[in-house]
């Protein structure tokens, strides 16, 4: 740990508060100093960008104080402050973390973005939507989804029992869970039946590079949410393998890839007799998604 934050054992107001939180993560050396100070105060005081602005003498009580100083301490350690709050923005919903989830991040709403515009297609022409979302962590792509698609279904499938739990929350939270179904399964291994269209993003990191990643990546989200094995294509082999058994006729296949992985990725579908018909990148201009079709 670099030093942590000794709490002051009284109260200050908004705009002290403020400044202390970001003066304390700014000598820690913590990136985004500034943004992650005003999401945990705002987060442990329940107080808004607007508050500060309006009333910024407005008293934070020694016991929020104390509260703010354990999370500064936390986020100094290398704990990403999302993990510290219990729950990350995505898509314009708000999901639950838990231990053995990923935290969603905006590189995969571009999965959303690729795949909504053939739901909503299915849904002008058939009623509805049948979605299958293996390693389903949060939920993210599936809620995502079901929220912008209402006739949309979804079964969102992982081997955590934790991550099944914490997406059937997210569901019930978001107003979703009539149409989402969480099923413990070895990505097709209890699967039956035929999907519309089937979503993953799977592990892709080689095993002999995890160590070198990120702390804030390493240290505290699941490596088994990481690990792709040696080559970090393990979990592309085993969808291919059996996604034709599981799609519906005119269905798709979308999986979000590391940024070098799109020729392997592409290749590993293409012995199993599917074809790309969509490629998007990021928003940092990183190839991102595939999108397959049987031939």
């Amino acid at each position: 740990m670099r030093g942590g934050v000794r709490g002051g054992g009284k109260s200050l107001s908004l705009r002290e508060t403020l400044q202390r939180a970001r003066q304390h993560l700014t000598d820690a050396g913590i990136p985004e100093a500034t943004l992650d100070a005003r999401l945990l105060v705002e987060h442990f005081s329940g107080t808004t960008r607007i508050d500060a602005i309006t009333y910024p003498e407005r008293e934070v009580g020694s016991d929020l104080v104390e509260a703010i100083d354990a999370a500064l301490s936390r986020r100094i350690s290398g704990e990403p402050v999302h993990r510290i709050l219990g729950f990350r923005d995505f898509y314009g919903l708000r999901l639950s973390l838990s231990p053995q989830t990923l935290e969603p991040r905006p590189d995969t709403e571009t999965l959303v973005d690729a795949v909504l515009p053939f739901v909503r297609e299915s849904v002008a022409r058939q009623g509805e939507c049948s979605i299958l979302d293996l390693g389903t962590g949060t939920g993210a792509i599936a809620l995502a989804l079901l929220h912008l698609a209402p006739a949309a279904r979804a079964t969102g499938a992982d081997i955590s029992d934790d991550a099944l739990a914490t997406a059937a929350t997210n569901a019930r939270t978001l107003g979703l869970a009539e149409r989402f179904c969480a099923r413990k399964s070895d990505w097709f291994a209890k699967i039956s039946g035929r999907y519309d269209a089937i979503v993953s993003n799977p592990p892709y990191i080689s095993s002999n590079t995890i160590e070198t990643l990120q702390k804030e990546v390493r240290d505290f989200d699941p490596h088994r949410a990481l690990d792709g094995g040696q080559d970090g294509l393990h979990a592309y082999r085993a969808i291919a393998d059996s996604a034709a058994n599981h799609l519906e006729e005119d269905g798709i296949v979308a999986v979000e890839i590391g940024n070098t992985q799109k020729q392997d990725v592409s290749a590993i579908f293409a012995e199993a007799d599917f074809d790309v018909v969509d490629a998007r990148r990021d928003l940092a201009g990183n190839d991102r998604v595939l999108v397959f079709k049987p031939r």
